[in-house]
């Protein structure tokens, strides 16, 4: 078993040994990771490949171009040197060479391609070339390894939605075939592109519909293994927008795929499945079966983590040789505070004694500010600094007596004592009304946000939202339906309610 993972974001500098080396409760098995390694500039990309150890790989290299494995070889027709390097220097790419036995018990090879191709930012025309450029590549490295006779896999997060049913919102049927990125995953994929074509093609055929597609196509050379076994089911996403809670409607689209070549899906193909159910991203995971099984290698090879300096013993961290001497002197503070405790508990004098230490401000658990001082005078109120100081020392003794200052010792209660505690209970109900003024004065001095309006779908509050977009409208708020974005036909989804906060004149 093999689990491939995209947008790790693996930086060596922060590679720990629970990324590296994942440990499975139920099964106990250990799962090496091998990973393309990525430059802190490129935080949300790269890519991981974790292997159980009956499906250890045999070789192992980062990219797609080859020379991040060998600098010497031969660069790949129609790129040039600089140009894959640029293709490989984001870390989008990780490559596993497995043995693999059939269910005709034979020996094949299979590669593994784990990918996360980029995303073609509209607002950057850079992007959208160097993403074609990138599945240019990706498809002269598929081609090149089936061409040596093994059999390739090639999965990962894609970032095209292939056809109309992959998309919640294909707008225009025609601009959407018509896109580049969709061009190409035609020429790449043994399947049309076109709905109505794949419907026709469906209507003709017989049970085995995968089957069927795959000889009346003229295409690629590779399969969509989840429309291979679900031609027409709708509906099947893999990645939701999370910031409109697009997953609670399953508004969203389909962009990560398992692709392999066709005589590998006429023989070992078994199944291909969603897998929803499983959150904590925006993206859910592809599962496919295999009726064959890997033949693990008996060495990992060098590009696994577990050889790392950091993580086979040979090399030291400086944080080990760096010690906070503010966590080290709490440490110590702690440790006579609980020897204290156990000599408390054989001695109950020693008890007392420390207790009035603490009490007279010898002990070790005292709070210190800054400046030495105790902390334990009282904050002042905002409301102090714009009044005249008050000179009547009489108020300020029953200002702190009522407060509790000077009921720390608790003596015994007299007659005189209690007929005073209500007179000062008496001075602070009237006193109430003044602070409750003040309140109502803050409060209209400081005033917060309006209550938000009701949608006009749902008659619900609104929710408040800030334009992050660069633009004339960064940094304004709104007010948008509080339900999740989903179709127009679905009445949970979001209405189209839309209101600024404030007019701008």
């Amino acid at each position: 078993m093999a689990i491939c993972q995209q947008e790790s974001g693996i930086v060596q500098f922060f590679l720990n040994l629970s990324t590296s080396l994942i440990l499975t409760n139920s099964n106990h098995i250990s799962l090496p990771c091998y990973v393309h390694l990525i430059l802190p500039c490129y935080c949300c990309t790269g890519v991981a490949t974790f292997c159980t150890d009956n499906a250890v790989p045999f070789a192992a290299e980062e990219g797609l171009s080859g020379i991040l494995a060998n600098p010497a070889s031969n660069a790949l027709e129609g790129f040039s040197d600089k140009e894959l390097k640029e293709l490989d220097s984001e870390g989008r790419a990780l490559i596993t060479k497995h043995r693999v036995r059939t269910c005709e018990e034979k020996e094949i090879m299979l590669t593994v391609i784990n990918v996360y191709c980029p995303r073609a930012d509209p607002e950057m025309e850079d992007r959208h070339h160097y993403k074609l450029r990138f599945y240019q590549l990706l498809e002269a490295r598929a081609q090149a390894l089936l061409q040596d006779g093994g059999n390739v896999i090639v999965l990962g997060d894609l970032n095209t939605a292939h056809r109309p049913i992959d998309h919640c919102q294909p707008g225009d049927l025609n601009q959407f075939s018509e896109y580049p990125d969709r061009v190409w995953m035609d020429k790449f994929l043994s399947c049309a592109s076109d709905q109505l074509q794949l419907n026709e093609i469906n209507q003709n055929s017989d049970s085995k519909s995968g089957l069927d597609l795959r000889e009346k196509s003229r295409y690629g050379l590779f399969v969509d293994t989840f429309r291979f076994f679900h031609p027409t089911e709708k509906e099947a996403y893999t990645c939701w927008r999370t910031s409109t809670g697009a997953r609670k409607t399953n508004y969203g689209t389909r962009i990560d795929y398992i692709f392999v070549n066709k005589s590998l899906a006429e023989t070992e193909l078994e199944s291909c499945i969603l897998m929803p159910e499983f959150e904590g991203s925006d993206h859910c995971p592809v599962k496919v079966f295999l009726k064959s099984h890997c033949v693990p290698a008996t060495k990992c090879p060098p590009l696994c983590t577990k050889y790392m300096p950091e993580f086979a013993g040979q090399q030291q961290k400086l944080s080990k040789f760096l010690v906070n001497i503010q966590e080290n002197q709490s440490r110590l503070d702690f440790q006579n505070y609980a020897e204290t405790n156990q000599n408390s508990m054989l001695n109950p004098q020693t008890k007392k004694v420390k207790l009035d230490q603490r009490q007279t401000g010898k002990g070790l658990m005292r709070k210190k500010g800054k400046n030495g001082r105790s902390n334990s005078h009282l904050s002042r109120n905002l409301l102090q600094f714009f009044k005249p100081a008050d000179t009547n020392p009489a108020s300020k003794l029953k200002t702190c007596d009522a407060v509790g200052l000077f009921n720390k010792t608790a003596p015994t209660v007299t007659g005189q004592q209690q007929a005073d505690s209500k007179e000062i209970k008496q001075d602070i109900q009237i006193e109430n009304p003044q602070s409750s003024s003040q309140a109502i004065f803050w409060k209209s001095l400081l005033k917060g946000q309006p209550p938000p309006p009701n949608c006009s779908g749902h008659r619900e509050p609104c929710m408040l939202r800030v334009v992050r977009k660069s633009g004339p409208n960064q940094g304004r708020q709104f007010y948008i339906c509080p339900r999740p974005e989903g179709s127009a036909s679905n009445p949970e989804s979001r209405c189209n309610f839309f209101r600024w906060v404030n007019t701008r004149s």
